[in-house]
């Protein structure tokens, strides 16, 4: 059995969950309401103040997604409570963000400055050379922090580019230059 799996889900306080028919579940919380539909044959069943997940036989499929499920739903609940965020990086010379409203105006080379627009329900912040992408649906967070970051990826030489906070990027050493002429 899977070990994710097998762990209930807690409810923490001021969380409600629905479970609808088809497997559809809302999660409400004090930072708003997510909603996903799951795969027809897991199962959910609410104990007390946890939801626990359940799988129908052991093939291969159903042990893939149950503990995927279980997962996706934690994520759920921890997001309407507490919410996600990823920080991102701006290193280089001239390189610097800085916000227009809800909108990120990005300076990191190009002959025009990049705009983007957070979709619903994500909001960006700056701090210096940081952006902190902040949501509470953990998948269209980490989907927009890797959107900008793709806009201008570091690059090896020295380094320039949007990275994630903590990111390691390998240098390389560049050329040698003439040498004995």
């Amino acid at each position: 059995m899977s070990r994710i799996g097998k762990q209930p889900v807690p409810i923490v306080g001021g969380v409600q969950i629905t479970i609808g028919d088809g497997n559809e579940i809302t999660v409400k919380g004090p930072k708003g309401q997510l909603q996903r539909t799951f795969p027809g044959d897991i199962r959910f069943a609410m104990e007390e103040a946890q939801v626990v997940v359940t799988r129908p036989s052991d093939a291969s499929a159903h042990r893939a997604l149950h503990g995927l499920s279980r997962s996706l739903l934690n994520n759920m609940v921890v997001g309407v409570t507490d919410g996600f965020t990823k920080t991102l990086e701006v290193q280089g010379v001239g390189y610097r963000a800085q916000l227009e409203g809800a909108n990120l105006r990005l300076a990191v080379g190009f002959s025009h400055p990049v705009v983007v627009e957070p979709p619903e329900g994500i909001s960006f912040a700056v701090e210096g050379p940081r952006i902190n992408v902040s949501g509470i649906d953990k998948e269209k967070v980490g989907q927009v922090a890797a959107d900008i970051r793709k806009i201008r990826p570091p690059e090896p030489y020295k380094g320039k580019g949007i990275r994630y906070l903590g990111e390691r990027v390998r240098r390389k050493a560049g050329k040698a230059g003439k040498v004995g002429i």
